[in-house]
């Protein structure tokens, strides 16, 4: 059952990203993923403009006048979201939790899916892969999309993107264009991050939040980590010990980076104190420029 309180939310995101994209991302997503070929459409009478390396030179000389071949684009693109659903996920300090920014970039990516008439399909994943929603078109998927992602509640704590990834291998014959959404607080995936990114277009976002990279100014703090629930004290009013957390965490999340370039994969970064749509623009433009 959902509550009144996440239905105003996943309502709120609705409205929000479809916004978005039928007014800021307008073009920029179909710019940026390409379909997976083109198929030939039709022969017709050459007309001023078109190219010369289109002319179809067998018909030109049967018919004694040009004509030039005529393409289009393999569109229909399946489009995976795999999301992880851990219990660091649910650590924020700003307006939103990482679990609620991922499905704000959920619902945009969902939507730019459907827009362009590609199908969307999502993996809901913890130290194991929870739920699979496949690939479909129509904007009421995405509504359950949404609605999974915000409402969904997980049975592990840890992460496996790891067991995520050889998960998609399985359903996913054909190539997709798949996004992982994740802290990437786990080890021993890279290999199979490999492998995915030479079958699938693969997109990794790095989700962070201002609160991971510094501690409070205080005396002795009692933290709990998220996913494994062990418990340790920090002297918050130490300026060293604040120091030396702050250059362990960014040490972390530069590894995380340079794991995600050294397997070909490209990257968004997105903080939950930025607009998540902001980061996905940036993303589309500079990917545009990179595929012209």
């Amino acid at each position: 059952m959902l509550t009144p309180d996440l239905i105003r939310k996943i309502k709120k995101i609705h409205i929000k990203t479809s916004r978005q994209v039928n007014t800021m991302m307008a073009g920029q997503y179909k710019s940026a993923f390409r379909g997976s070929g083109i198929e030939f459409e039709e022969v017709r009478e050459y007309s001023p403009g078109d190219e010369v390396k289109d002319i179809d030179w067998k018909v030109s000389a049967r018919l004694g006048r040009p004509f030039v071949k005529k393409f289009r684009e393999e569109r229909e693109l399946i489009v995976m979201l795999l999301v992880d659903m851990s219990a660091s996920k649910i650590f924020g300090t700003q307006d939103m939790v990482k679990r609620e920014t991922s499905a704000e970039l959920a619902a945009i990516l969902a939507f730019n899916a459907i827009r362009n008439n590609d199908k969307v399909g999502a993996i809901l994943f913890t130290d194991h892969v929870e739920k699979y929603i496949p690939p479909q078109k129509g904007s009421s998927h995405v509504w359950r999309v949404i609605r999974e992602i915000f409402a969904f509640e997980p049975v592990g704590k840890k992460t496996d993107i790891e067991s995520a990834l050889r998960y998609l291998g399985h359903v996913c014959s054909k190539r997709t264009v798949s996004f992982l959404a994740s802290d990437f607080l786990c080890h021993g995936y890279l290999q199979q991050l490999k492998i995915a990114a030479r079958k699938h277009d693969f997109i990794g976002i790095v989700l962070s939040d201002p609160g991971e990279f510094i501690l409070p100014d205080g005396g002795i703090l009692q933290a709990r980590d998220l996913e494994t629930g062990e418990l340790f004290y920090l002297d918050a009013a130490d300026r060293k010990t604040r120091n030396a957390y702050t250059r362990y965490r960014k040490k972390q999340y530069e590894k995380t980076l340079r794991q995600l370039k050294s397997a070909d994969v490209d990257t968004i970064e997105v903080s939950t104190a930025a607009d998540p749509a902001d980061a996905l623009v940036r993303f589309f433009r500079l990917r545009e420029k990179r595929i012209r």
